[in-house]
């Protein structure tokens, strides 16, 4: 057994909806997870009608990707009404495992059906080993983990159970243990264990005594005001090596409500950092000592972020690792443009593109292709200098693309830098 070749994990993306479902896959996804319209913490995400699953299954399959369905609320008695009418509808669609939080949902699964895989979310909040068997013995077949362990307490969960292990890797915290959090139903009654979170810990927030209203007392953080809540953005990919030593089975990445561009860019990136390290080990490198070179962070940084934390992993972080102090994303690269045609090239805009504009065509793998835009089209032909989002143009380039591939994705600086 020492002398066994690490596998390299699964790589696992966010499909909020069946746009987001091509793109992942188009760029290297091996495994998808998406939900319908019930059952999921996820509930103004896209997600799939029946019809849609069907497509999406089948869409998946036909490339050798897996469908994994979300059915991880934590329920009350209304909320299981049609359940096992759901999961077998599940079940005649082909998905290939559901993700399960809660202990009942998980129950009726197993009697309705007992050889579908199933996964348990890391809203279960596995943290030790003993829970890991614990599951295991329920007849979980993978265990997302609790984001809260660090790379030694994964080590001795791997050490102790047989079944698979994912674990989140890059996409948004949630800063309650666990994701279960009840601040969004306070506040404005949207439930978030039941997958309507209004994400009341990105607010700003004073302090104020009942006593004295309108007086509002200083815990600023800094003068843009008080994010106490607002986690930064998890991002493992220096991380990956230690990860697949210490048999992770699958990498996932959050991200089912955010944009089209974002999700094609993480996968992407991850996806070409797990390449190349299976390429090192080929070679004969040790996985423990591998070291990603820096072209891999320099093209994360391009993608909208709150900033980079690495959470627990390497132990308990600091309000400097966790906060920070804006509710929106920052995003200095925004994509521009979605290929739908490849001959012509033709592309569905995404923000507004003018002639003139220094883009970058996102091939698969790192392949960037750094061009300008020389020309736009109507589909009439009519010529335009300016496309605003939703419209579909033929482009020319300098230096031109060649062999672009449909759902490929342009993108251009907003920043004005390089």
């Amino acid at each position: 057994m020492k002398n066994k070749r690490p596998i390299i994990p699964e790589l696992l993306a966010p499909a909020g909806s069946f746009e987001k479902l091509v793109t992942a896959i188009h760029y290297g996804a091996d495994a998808v997870y998406l939900a319908g319209k019930r059952f999921s913490l996820r509930a103004r995400a896209g997600n799939f009608d029946e019809d849609g699953l069907s497509e999406a299954v089948a869409y998946a399959h036909a490339r050798q990707v897996k469908v994994y369905v979300t059915v991880n609320i934590f329920a009350h008695n209304a909320d299981l009404e049609g359940l096992e009418s759901y999961l077998v509808l599940l079940n005649k669609i082909g998905v290939d495992g559901l993700i399960v939080a809660d202990p009942g949902i998980l129950n009726v699964a197993r009697e309705t059906l007992p050889d579908m895989p199933v996964h348990l979310s890391t809203q279960a909040n596995v943290t030790n080993a003993a829970s890991a068997r614990f599951w295991a013995n329920q007849g979980v077949k993978r265990l997302n983990l609790a984001r809260e362990l660090g790379l030694d307490e994964i080590r001795q969960i791997r050490a102790a159970i047989e079944i698979e292990l994912e674990l989140f890797v890059h996409g948004a915290l949630c800063i309650s243990y666990s994701g279960r959090c009840m601040l969004s139903n306070y506040f404005t009654g949207r439930d978030a264990n039941l997958g309507d979170c209004a994400h009341p810990c990105r607010y700003s927030y004073r302090l104020v005594e009942e006593k004295r209203p309108g007086q509002y007392f200083p815990v600023e953080e800094d003068e843009r005001g008080t994010y106490i809540f607002n986690s930064q953005d998890l991002c493992l990919l220096q991380r990956l090596p230690e990860l697949i030593a210490a048999g992770a089975d699958s990498l996932k990445i959050e991200g089912r409500m955010k944009a089209v561009g974002y999700v094609g860019g993480v996968v992407r990136v991850y996806r070409a950092a797990l390449d190349w390290i299976s390429d090192q080990i080929e070679s004969g490198g040790n996985v423990k000592e591998l070291e990603l070179p820096k072209i891999f962070t320099d093209e994360i940084r391009k993608l909208g972020t709150r900033g980079w934390t690495e959470n627990f992993f390497a132990g308990p972080p600091d309000a400097s690792d966790m906060i920070h102090g804006r509710m929106r994303m920052e995003q200095p690269w925004v994509p521009v443009g979605i290929v739908r045609q490849t001959d012509p090239l033709i592309i569905e805009t995404r923000n507004v593109l003018e002639v003139g504009d220094s883009i970058e065509y996102m091939g698969r793998g790192l392949q960037t292709i750094p061009c300008t835009v020389t020309s736009m089209t109507l589909e009439d032909g009519i010529p335009v200098d300016r496309a605003n989002p939703g419209h579909r143009i033929g482009i020319g380039t300098e230096p031109s693309i060649s062999d672009p591939e449909l759902f490929s994705i342009f993108r251009k600086n907003s920043t004005g830098g390089e």
